[in-house]
């Protein structure tokens, strides 16, 4: 196996895991949870960030409390580091560095 056919592997790999972590999601809940994570990478708590996104996606509104703020934060931190990833990995492909 030559570097760049290990690198699609790789890459593969990541995407098949992510999308098992992840799991399917709705287009609204995927319009929700990119609004979470705006939020956040505006400097927000995350459950600023979840207040946020309940008033613009009432219908997705999420409800956590101190049981379960760790485990959302958690979750929300993922999807911003793998969109982080995806766009680096799209801006590769613009330029065709990577296939």
């Amino acid at each position: 196996m030559n570097r760049s056919e290990a690198n699609v592997d790789i890459l593969k790999q990541y995407t098949e895991r992510a999308n098992e972590i992840i799991g399917e999601r709705t287009p609204d809940e995927q319009k929700y949870g990119r609004e979470v994570i705006r939020w956040m990478r505006k400097g927000k708590t995350i459950a600023k960030a979840i207040a946020k996104a309940n008033e613009k996606y009432p219908s997705e509104a999420l409800q956590v409390n101190s049981d379960n703020l760790a485990e959302v934060q958690a979750h929300y931190e993922y999807l911003a580091d793998h969109d982080a990833i995806i766009e680096k990995l799209d801006a590769l492909k613009k330029i065709g560095l990577e296939s």
